[in-house]
């Protein structure tokens, strides 16, 4: 049982991280080659809720056996949990409110908010990675 616990929770962490990566810097770059920018900024506009959903669900599922195995791995995969609950309630509905008034400074500044913390995530989400080795 003991090597389960850590297994589990080097599979759900990297799960999370190639998730992460897949989607900034493969899905979103797609939509924008795909389609034009009105139907790219409605695809990712409706994509980024399950997006944020399946990141917060599996952050939070991998930090539960990692607790076990190591406790900084576990604060980084709660605290991503956290903070994408926070990008996905509260940063989103802003940039969008902003989107949708033509307020394009605000927009620019929040969306530059989102894809810093994104990328924070992402790094962090790797630097845990290496912690199982």
């Amino acid at each position: 049982m003991t090597s389960f616990l850590p297994a589990l929770s080097l599979i759900l962490t990297a799960a999370l991280f190639g998730g992460m990566v897949l989607y900034s810097f493969g899905f979103a770059a797609l939509v924008f080659k795909l389609f034009d920018q009105t139907q790219a900024r409605y695809a990712l506009r409706h994509a980024f809720p399950p997006y944020y959903l399946v990141v917060m669900i599996t952050a939070a599922l991998a930090a539960v056996p990692s607790a076990f195995v190591n406790a900084t791995t576990a604060i980084i995969l709660a605290l991503t949990a956290l903070t994408t609950l926070y990008a996905r309630q509260i940063l989103m509905p802003q940039i969008n409110t902003a989107t949708d008034a033509g307020e394009t400074g605000k927009f620019k500044l929040l969306h530059g908010v989102s894809v810093i913390l994104q990328l924070i995530q992402i790094a962090v989400v790797a630097y845990a990675l290496t912690l199982f080795v």
